[in-house]
């Protein structure tokens, strides 16, 4: 593709039928993954700790920049392997402690394993325990523990250890692993997830009892990005790294890969930096590693189920511009993040996007220009129509936007009003004369509600 066709300036055909395609292969992705992870349980001594990152139940990250991606796909990729598998939570004490939320639902870590045991369990899945890592004797993790007890959820123990994870040889002996409980699990394969870190040191940890037991266990990660078999500047895997840059995560190519293969594949810093220690653990624990690379570990076959590269492309360059503009509102807003702001404009000038380029941008700063620099909003349809919504005495733009992008849809009058102002102005009154606010304009839940 050209840069300005990359640019969001290509025909305009085009990229509406890149809009109404699907971009990813769902069914394909459930039977091809699923598949993948019981050949490498077989690998094994039909014994594997998957080590599962991401969301399971809402990764709508994936299916903004996979059209056709669902958000719960690897749930239901999990539920074709119930009988096989069972899931095994993880938690931090220090977070148990700390009462540490999570920025996306709002809710503490240890309410977070609470909900997704209950999430697991309704949909059939077994969950078999929960592993409270960096154990810290406190009243707020035996309370945690008593009331997963209580719920029939057995919980074990891992403890700190001096010089993790550089000591491998203290870590890899009876006073590192050793010392952690022995998390006792029953099924082929063990699904390790987490609100937060751990996993990988806790599959390391039950490979090292699972050895002492005489049982050849073996260890995999599944994670969805970055994708290792497409290019490292594809949009989708700049996208990820658009998700992360408040980690600072960087996708790069696997120098061990290929050393071993002669091919290129794609994994991120984090993972590539800890290879060589990962590596001397399992040549520790089992004799020799069975992988060559980071990307050897993984199980991903999301590269292997895009079927149509430009829907991905071009969603995927919308997902990183959607993600700068958050950090510039949130910037704003008086958040310190200067340093994110700059990693996604360099995102962006990698993507060869500029502000200004898209439809949208362009027709929200036209009405904002015709009602003298007001605020102004545009939304894009499936259909690659904008509807736009100026600020007025009773709605603000997002909201006036909101109802004509409605209107639209449902083939309306433009003209005709949805909540009449005598509607409106009673819900104003409540707002500035009991509520405090001194902004009357109704503001896009206000008109929902009203409508």
């Amino acid at each position: 593709m050209e840069p300005a066709a990359r640019a969001g300036y290509g025909n305009r055909n085009q990229e509406e039928e890149q809009r109404m395609k699907k971009g990813f292969d769902n069914d394909k992705y459930l039977q091809m993954q699923s598949e993948h992870i019981r050949e490498r349980i077989a690998q094994f001594d039909n014994k594997l700790y998957l080590e599962f990152g991401g969301k399971l139940f809402d990764d709508y990250h994936a299916s903004r920049v996979l059209p056709g991606f669902q958000p719960d796909s690897k749930l239901q990729m999990l539920l074709q392997l119930k009988d096989q598998a069972e899931v095994v939570i993880v938690i931090n004490a220090e977070d148990i402690v700390s009462s540490k939320v999570r920025g996306d639902y709002g809710i503490t870590y240890d309410l977070d394993v609470l909900r997704l045991i209950d999430a697991f369990q309704e949909r059939g899945l077994f969950v078999g325990s929960v592993c409270v890592t960096m154990y810290t004797a406190a009243p707020e993790v035996e309370a945690f523990e008593k009331r997963l007890n209580s719920l029939g959820i057995r919980t074990f123990r891992h403890y700190k250890i001096p010089g993790y994870p550089n000591d491998v040889a203290r870590i890899v002996s009876d006073e590192g692993y050793g010392k952690n409980d022995y998390i006792e699990t029953s099924r082929p394969l063990v699904v390790v997830t987490a609100p937060g870190p751990g996993k990988m040191a806790t599959c390391l940890s039950q490979l090292y009892h699972e050895y002492k037991r005489g049982v050849k266990a073996g260890y995999a990660k599944f994670e969805t990005f970055p994708i290792w078999n497409i290019p490292l500047k594809h949009p989708v895997n700049l996208a990820y790294e658009a998700a992360t840059a408040d980690l600072n995560d960087v996708n790069m190519i696997d120098p061990f890969h290929l050393e071993a293969y002669g091919k290129t594949a794609v994994n991120y810093n984090r993972d590539i930096e800890i290879f060589p220690v990962v590596n001397a653990m399992f040549e520790l624990i089992a004799g020799k590693s069975p992988y060559h690379s980071p990307t050897d570990m993984g199980v991903n076959m999301a590269g292997n189920c895009i079927v149509d590269d430009a829907a991905c492309c071009e969603a995927s360059r919308n997902e990183i511009v959607r993600r700068y503009f958050k950090a510039l509102c949130d910037l704003k807003n008086g958040a310190q993040i200067q340093s994110e702001v700059y990693k996604l404009e360099l995102l962006m000038n990698q993507a060869g996007l500029t502000q200004g380029s898209r439809p949208v941008e362009q027709a929200a700063h036209a009405v904002s220009e015709k009602t003298g620099g007001a605020p102004a909003a545009a939304i894009e349809l499936p259909d690659g129509t904008v509807v736009t919504g100026k600020t007025g005495p009773l709605l603000g733009a997002a909201s006036s936007a909101l109802l004509n992008a409605l209107k639209k849809l449902a083939g309306i009058d433009q003209e005709l009003d949805l909540v009449s102002a005598a509607a409106i102005e009673p819900i104003q009154t409540l707002k500035t004369n009991y509520l405090g606010s001194k902004n009357p304009r109704l503001h896009t839940d206000e008109i929902l509600i009203a409508l």
